[in-house]
């Protein structure tokens, strides 16, 4: 199999196939929404994490960062291109309402999706405006708002491996294979808890909680891909480990 990576400053892309030669229509893109930080560990790891899933499965996909001030409002245009969005960690963005609306695009268009840390924030605030019609607001950029949607957890999760444990019937659960797994965090935020029964009636449902019963990852039915975690999967690729859930994320976006 041939392996080419390319680095342009904040831009990393990786093809992967078994000629280079292949057509570029053929490539599967995936935007990484963020804004990019070398000191943010996350942000090291998700490049590795993609080069990883994509060298096992042989996958044809490349992958750029594309900052939140770059995207304009209802910017629809500017990710049409991407087969695939993944919003990164490492809130707040710059451009909040631009990074909620390539979360509603990626939904909307049945993109394949993935939401890490503050991409899973992002992906509860977008589907509680846009689907329950409620005023969702974040506690790190709202600090006085009354019952914000994304609020300050109980306990600090910053630098912190925990256990969770994924719902029965979840795709979480048949992509771990397992029951429960320990996985890496880095933020003071998550869903209020006040607001997870909306999650049990779906389709916008609960897949994986931790020990406590707090929401840590949540998934949506009759959806090609789209998976939010408050964890950090990637972080698994800085020890050299696929993690299943980019695997599968990348496994999604070269099929769909």
């Amino acid at each position: 199999m041939g392996l080419a990576a390319r680095s342009e400053g904040h831009a990393v892309q990786l093809h992967c196939g078994q000629a280079l030669t292949t057509a570029a229509t053929s490539m599967k893109r995936i935007a990484l929404v963020g804004d990019y930080n070398e000191n943010v560990v996350a942000h090291r790891a998700i490049p590795i994490a993609l080069k990883l899933a994509a060298s096992d499965l042989r996958a044809d996909v490349s992958w750029e960062w594309l900052p939140s001030r770059d995207l304009p409002p209802m910017g629809a245009a500017r990710l049409e291109p991407y087969a695939a969005v993944w919003c990164v960690p490492a809130s707040p963005y710059e451009n909040t309402q631009g990074v909620i609306d390539a979360i509603r695009f990626a939904r909307v268009q049945k993109r394949p999706f993935l939401g890490t840390c503050g991409g899973f924030q992002h992906a509860l605030l977008e589907y509680a405006q846009a689907v329950w019609g409620i005023e969702a607001l974040h506690a790190e950029t709202n600090p006085e708002a009354e019952d914000p949607l994304i609020a300050p957890l109980s306990c600090s999760l910053v630098e912190v491996s925990a256990g969770l444990r994924f719902e029965p019937r979840s795709r979480l659960r048949a992509i771990y294979g397992r029951d429960s797994a320990d996985e890496e965090y880095h933020c003071n935020y998550g869903l209020n808890p006040r607001y997870a029964e909306r999650l049990q009636s779906g389709p916008l449902e609960i897949a994986a909680r931790d020990d406590e019963g707090g929401v840590r990852a949540v998934e949506l039915r009759d959806h090609p891909f789209f998976i939010g975690t408050l964890f950090q999967p990637e972080r698994a690729a800085l020890r050299g480990q696929t993690p299943p859930l980019v695997k599968a994320f990348v496994d999604a976006v070269a099929h769909n």
